[in-house]
């Protein structure tokens, strides 16, 4: 039989999480282009993963829009195809890496791994 406590002691299934890499909370130099705009921004990531970061911006960029990113890691510049995923109004943006220029990939993988161990 089912109780009223049964219930309270099996909470409902939270949604998984829908990351595909471990996300690290780390300040990275960041410069972000919105496609069709040469003004750069220059910010900081909150958090970094593989697959993308989170940036705090006041004008959070729209939904969708595609950016070109350079990530500063240890003094080399990683340029990057995204896309913005999240949008929080007056706080920042998610972006998702789409595209690796060069050996960004391995460099980002270096760095990640680098700041884990």
């Amino acid at each position: 039989m089912n109780s009223p406590d049964a219930q309270t002691c099996n909470p409902a299934p939270t949604e998984p999480d829908r990351r595909q890499h471990p996300r690290y909370t780390v300040q990275v130099q960041i410069e972000i282009r919105q496609e069709g705009s040469d003004v750069p921004m220059r910010l900081e990531t909150t958090d970094l993963s593989r697959g993308g970061c989170y940036i705090q911006l006041m004008m959070a960029l729209q939904l969708g829009a595609r950016v070109q990113v350079t990530l500063w890691l240890g003094g080399c510049p990683v340029v990057i195809q995204g896309r913005v995923v999240t949008r929080h109004p007056q706080f920042g943006n998610g972006i998702m890496f789409v595209d690796f220029e060069g050996e960004g990939e391995q460099l980002l993988n270096r760095y990640l791994q680098a700041i884990t161990t």
